[in-house]
């Protein structure tokens, strides 16, 4: 019951902040221009960690994409999105592991340019283990977020 509480408080802050802010429409012709991308910090992702939404609106069910900035040494426990995403890495190296526990050793390492797909509900891990990086996620909405372990949440208060 607690969970469902949690993973329902934690869905309604992550739709919050995101019907807030929409992307280009993906019906229409249009354009972004890298330095014209306005980054976010993200409720569901550490403080320091910066989210940039470019196309359509993730609460919704159509298809969006999102851009995600993680700073050197920034790391992102084990959760789960219920939405299948394909990863791009624009820049740095992308370390991702699979599994509900983090493990360094499970990391595996995508340079610029890679291409990562993952099924949705597959737990995951991110470290920026040698230096920034930036991926690019495209997938159909709505986005969803839920932590393996509730304690390494942001939105969720420590009692």
């Amino acid at each position: 019951m607690k969970s469902n509480i949690l993973f329902t408080l934690s869905l309604f802050f992550v739709v919050t902040y995101l019907s807030t802010a929409q992307g280009l429409s993906p019906k229409a012709f249009n354009s972004l221009h890298s330095e014209d991308i306005v980054w976010k910090s993200f409720p569901a992702f550490p403080e320091k960690v910066k989210l940039a939404i470019l196309v359509g609106n993730p609460t919704k069910p159509e298809p969006f994409i999102v851009r995600v900035k993680v700073p050197n040494g920034e790391k992102i426990m084990p959760h789960r999105h219920p939405e299948d995403r394909i990863y791009t890495v624009i820049s740095g190296v992308f370390y991702i592991g699979i599994g509900a526990q983090y493990d360094e050793t499970g990391l595996q390492a995508y340079p610029p340019g890679a291409v990562v797909v993952l099924p949705g509900n597959t737990p995951h891990f991110h470290w920026a283990k040698s230096g920034d990086y930036i991926t690019q996620v495209y997938a159909i909405g709505p986005l969803g977020l839920e932590y393996m372990d509730k304690q390494n949440d942001p939105r969720v208060k420590a009692d």
